[in-house]
């Protein structure tokens, strides 16, 4: 006897075809997905790509708050009655994204207990990674800082091997995700080269001896005052 259809639901196929309520765009790197400021109606997956999310103060301070690679969602700000999105989204390569209505999210939450659970799964990580955010914001150095991102967008501690950083992350995005100065960046990704952390080849390799520097506070990742 055959399964029933619902058992047969795979979300991440879902995801990636047109359907009702959802459109797949394919964006050139530097193009917006949204600004900040406009109106808030639909859940953004990302099938390829890396996008980065960023936030202008009223002062007109820029800040990258977020990057963001395949199997992540964003804008699900919506679902929580946010009527405006409070950042701007950018392709940082070549992307293809799934756009998902709200009316279509709530209904494949609703409907779909794999892709209630995938999405969950989702947000869930993402609230643990803006706690730990903002306790390495509190206290540490802004070179513990920029190794610990480093580490996170080289995917240390995801299945799989560690993934060269692509050059399209700049120094000046580095320094506006850890709170610090492009110059400040500079002097630490010189210094993390030189002790053989990290290596420039084309694309930035973490190195897992800068893992283990995090890992046990070695003095070498010390600096005494904070910044």
């Amino acid at each position: 006897m055959a399964k029933p259809t619902k058992d047969m639901f795979d979300p991440k196929t879902f995801l990636a075809k047109v359907g009702a309520g959802k459109t797949i765009l394919e964006l050139p790197k530097n193009q917006p997905v949204f600004r900040q400021g406009d109106v808030a109606d639909s859940v953004f997956y990302i099938q390829s790509g890396k996008v980065k999310l960023t936030v202008v103060s009223e002062q007109g301070k820029e800040a990258v708050v977020a990057i963001l690679e395949p199997g992540q969602f964003f804008g699900e700000g919506c679902m929580n009655g946010h009527p405006l999105r409070i950042a701007t989204t950018t392709a940082m390569d070549d992307c293809v994204i799934t756009s998902i209505t709200k009316e279509a999210m709530m209904a494949a939450i609703r409907d779909e207990p794999k892709f209630s659970e995938l999405f969950m799964s989702y947000l869930l990580t993402r609230n643990s990674r803006i706690e730990e955010d903002l306790i390495d914001q509190l206290f540490n150095s802004s070179e513990r800082r920029l190794a610990r991102l480093l580490l996170l967008l080289a995917n240390f501690g995801k299945e799989g091997s560690p993934q060269p950083i692509s050059v399209n992350i700049s120094q000046e995005t580095l320094a506006e995700m850890i709170g610090t100065t492009r110059s400040r960046v500079s002097y630490f990704m010189n210094k993390f080269r030189r002790l053989g952390l990290i290596s420039y080849n084309g694309h930035i390799e973490v190195h897992n001896s800068l893992l283990s520097a995090v890992l046990h506070e070695k003095p070498l990742l010390r600096v005494r005052e904070r910044d």
